[in-house]
């Protein structure tokens, strides 16, 4: 009796360590034993397609449906007062419907037609409450519609292959993936609703500072709160339910300079929750300093076009890797083949400065506590995000990968992205450029000056602060780019104060820049931003340092040939 007593003391201890373990194991993948209506509703309506689609001559061999549902509050002040204060709430659909196989489906590119993206930019609206029938038939219908389009679709691609010449790349058209299985629980209603009365004073007080200037004539303190839960159903068996949210505060002004020419500034503020912004002291005293450098900058001289040495800000530099780097290693654009494919080819050669390194790490949510607003754990195609090494010390190692392999790189590793409405492509997400040699400002900029005496220039520039910028990477234009600076300063070489400008446009071609790239220092900046293109506006951030480049180019920027306004502000004094 005293033994047996023993063995059922053993089985309930093993039971209860097993519960523990099991615990464990569900707090650290996220996965949680609640349901969620929506994803079971998706899941029903996805097998049951599958079943009936499958009896077609030309069954899918793949679905997945994208739901997002999107709460936003947006408040805007301009001058004191409110000009949009508003909450919207929408559910979105995504369908994606594959035919034919891995190696050939309807998504493979059709060659010389630019047409073919336009028939899947359009979300589809569901009802926001979680009535079964309802949610049912939208998903019903969009599944239709989508098959038939995907079946017309694989006629052409086959056609079209058909009569072009052999392609460069062979890779297969969709990757295999393993299934994932990830559940969030929904966000509590109070991680949802902004507190719309606070945050309307909030930018009133904020947008009054801009009256402090006469000349500045349109102004706008908006805070923009989005709480969004994202679904991913594929039959595959990939099921994942998570929440985001994105907390912006965006600051902007604008004067104009005697010539016509019209000066933006802009101060972004990210957090992932409305608390963590700051708080309306310093909001204030940053909005005062804007201010204080549009007086300034509307009376700085013009920029002549320039080519020599510059300094750019971490964030700056940020900008700039984004766009003459950043887009070149997005593996999906590098399949077709009328992209220019700056970098396909060099994996393992050197394509900057060996004290360099490039990583992307979408799962990263904060850098020295700061929030980076590129991060996810799962991207829009039900894949983890990964993170990527491309570059080290140097050298090229690889590219961000979607579900769309290139030559060498089967896999995604989680950077397929999109918009709701639109199809996943490969996109950035938290970029870190890291040196493995710092130096400090005062040595670049002992660096700068150096370089001005050597090639024989007046000065060189320091980039303070940019606001965005666009680049070409096709092979039907020139393959550049143009990186839009909003507070820039010469450097003079006789040891004269810095001298704001303004008018500059920072131009020019990838290979060319990055061969220029010097030295790196050890003042990192996070730059923030909403990047766009083909499968819309994603978040992205960049930590980067600041970065000394040998020679750059610019040109004047292109102004106004309207005169400045006649008429005062009406509350103004001037």
């Amino acid at each position: 009796m005293k033994k047996s007593s023993i063995y059922v003391k053993n089985y309930y201890l093993c039971l209860i360590k097993q519960i523990v373990l099991l615990s464990i194991f569900i707090i650290i993948t996220g996965i949680s034993l609640a349901q969620d209506k929506v994803l079971d509703i998706c899941t029903t309506e996805l097998k049951k397609q599958m079943e009936d689609l499958g009896k077609q001559e030309l069954p899918p061999y793949y679905i997945s449906y994208r739901i997002d549902d999107i709460t936003e509050t947006n408040i805007s002040s301009s001058f004191g007062n409110i000009k949009i204060s508003k909450e919207t709430k929408e559910r979105l659909l995504t369908v994606s419907v594959r035919v034919g196989s891995h190696q050939l489906d309807n998504w493979h590119e059709l060659r010389d037609d630019y047409s073919g993206w336009l028939n899947y930019n359009l979300p589809v609206t569901m009802v926001l409450d979680t009535n079964e029938k309802a949610l049912s038939q939208v998903l019903w219908k969009e599944t239709d519609k989508r098959y038939k389009t995907a079946v017309e679709r694989f006629g052409k691609v086959n056609a079209n292959i058909a009569v072009k010449v052999e392609e460069e790349d062979k890779s297969a058209d969709f990757s295999k993936e393993s299934a994932v299985i990830y559940f969030e629980p929904s966000l509590p209603d109070k991680d949802i609703q902004l507190n719309i009365k606070l945050w309307e004073n909030i930018m009133k007080e904020i947008s009054k500072e801009f009256l402090n200037e006469p000349d500045i004539y349109d102004c706008t303190a908006n805070i923009s709160y989005k709480a969004e839960r994202k679904y991913f159903i594929a039959s595959d068996g990939t099921k994942i339910a998570q929440n985001l949210r994105y907390a912006r505060i965006y600051l902007n002004a604008k004067v104009k300079a005697k010539d016509g020419m019209v000066l933006p500034l802009t101060e972004v503020y990210f957090a992932f929750s409305p608390e963590d912004l700051p708080d309306i002291e310093q909001l204030k005293d940053d909005t005062k300093a804007l201010v204080s450098k549009l007086t300034e900058l509307k009376n700085a001289p013009v920029a002549d076009s320039y080519s020599g040495p510059a300094i750019m800000s971490g964030s700056a530099a940020g900008v700039f890797f984004h766009e003459i780097f950043g887009h070149r290693v997005e593996g999906q654009r590098l399949r077709s083949e009328t992209d220019a494919q700056t970098f396909k080819k060099k994996v393992g050669k050197k394509v900057v400065s060996e004290n360099l390194s490039v990583v992307f790490s979408p799962t990263i949510k904060e850098y020295k506590g700061k929030a980076l607003n590129g991060y996810f754990l799962y991207d829009d195609q039900g894949v983890k995000g990964s993170k990527v090494t491309i570059v080290k010390n140097g050298i090229l190692k690889g590219f961000l990968m979607s579900r769309v392999p290139i030559e060498n790189f089967s896999n995604s590793n989680g950077h397929g992205r999109a918009q709701p409405g639109l199809q996943p492509v490969t996109r950035q997400s938290n970029m870190f450029i890291e040196t493995n040699k710092a130096y400090s400002m005062e040595k670049l900029r002992k660096m700068l000056i150096s370089e001005i005496k050597k090639q024989g220039t007046e000065y060189g520039y320091f980039f303070k602060r940019v606001s965005g910028g666009f680049t070409s990477t096709g092979r039907y234009r020139p393959n550049a780019f143009n990186v839009t600076p909003t507070e820039v300063y010469r450097v003079y070489a006789d040891g004269r104060p810095d001298e704001l400008i303004r008018g500059v446009n920072m131009i020019g071609t990838p290979l060319a820049m990055f061969s220029e790239i010097e030295a790196a220092g050890g003042e990192y900046e996070i730059f923030i931003g909403i990047c766009g293109a083909e499968s819309g506006s994603v978040p992205v951030s960049c930590v980067c340092p600041v970065v000394y480049v040998k020679k750059i180019e610019t040109q004047k920027k292109r102004k106004s040939q309207e005169r400045p306004l006649i008429l005062s502000r009406p509350d103004s004094n001037k």
